[in-house]
């Protein structure tokens, strides 16, 4: 009686750990999750033989491959999954961010652009699109979008220390003061030097 109820204990616990687990988890997150982005990506390889089309593996690998600055790999995975899935905004920012560590701003602004206009987008995408434009010398546009990121998210340190840092490029002292005094209050890393710098 005893060893059956161990046993009867030992099925009960498995069910539990079984259903408290991650039901969509994939070995390659654990890989990922621990910087081992090449195991990462081939866990995430050998579940896409099974499906090809599954858009949160192809982001993930994706990621994975970016990671490991393999951008070209990164960028296939990312436009595979757009295409399958076209607004996805993660993939969208993704695509963007990728494309401004690359200095393609153009695309960078597409993607980023894109990701901002769907429903429930997060303020990463006005940032990227911001930054993007910043680097094309559209200081306006820029300035709007970086505003666009902060309406978005109010505790977005670093899109008030870059706005502060565009408005101190354009000769507005003043005004930037304001906004690397909120990136300070956010403790964002160098908006506490950017005040004693330029706020003096």
């Amino acid at each position: 009686m005893k060893k059956l109820n161990q046993v009867l204990l030992l099925v009960i616990m498995s069910g539990i750990l079984w259903a408290c687990s991650k039901p969509n988890q994939n070995p390659g997150d654990k890989y990922f999750n621990t910087g081992d982005y090449a195991k990462a990506v081939s866990e995430y390889s050998e579940t896409l033989k099974f499906n090809p089309n599954d858009v949160r593996m192809l982001y993930n690998r994706g990621r994975a491959y970016e990671e490991q600055n393999d951008f070209e790999n990164a960028k296939n995975d990312f436009e595979k999954a757009l295409e399958l899935d076209p607004n996805n905004f993660q993939v969208l920012l993704s695509l963007a961010n990728l494309h401004h560590k690359e200095k393609n701003y153009t695309n960078a602004l597409l993607y980023s652009s894109r990701a901002e206009e769907i429903p429930g987008a997060p303020a990463m995408a006005s940032f990227i699109k911001a930054r993007a434009l910043h680097q094309m010398g559209k200081s306006e546009q820029a300035l709007a979008s970086y505003a666009n990121a902060i309406k978005r998210d109010k505790e977005f340190g670093q899109a008030y220390y870059n706005r502060g840092l565009l408005k101190v490029a354009l000769g507005n002292i003043g005004s930037s003061c304001e906004d690397f005094q909120l990136a300070n209050s956010l403790e964002y890393p160098g908006a506490k030097e950017a005040l004693d710098k330029y706020c003096k």
